[in-house]
């Protein structure tokens, strides 16, 4: 695992709600899986064929975004944020225009 910012969001970053699977008869076994690999697998094998109806790790992210969204507020890190983006509103505007400059 590498250095994290908000190493309290790890954990929904980095795990999936447990999710069962049956192995034998009455045997369950939590799978926790990686939201990145979660992410990768919908993206090369649905969202890339053409065949994704949605993102299937949505929710996943969702709780992550949430949970970094307040560790960056506890350390005072979103209004630097939102000054950085401030700052450089002309500059995103410049680069987000369509190309025909």
């Amino acid at each position: 695992m590498s250095a994290s910012l908000a190493p309290e969001c790890n954990e929904v970053k980095e795990y999936a709600l447990p999710v069962y699977h049956q192995i034998r008869r009455n045997a369950d076994m939590t799978d926790k899986r990686r939201y990145d690999t979660c992410f990768l697998k919908w993206y090369s094998e649905k969202y890339i064929r053409g065949t994704a109806t949605k993102d299937e790790c949505e929710p996943l992210f969702q709780q992550y975004k949430t949970c970094l969204s307040k560790a960056l507020k506890d350390r005072g890190i979103d209004q630097m944020l939102g000054e950085a983006r401030a700052d450089n509103k002309e500059n995103d505007i410049e680069y987000m225009k369509p190309n025909g400059r």
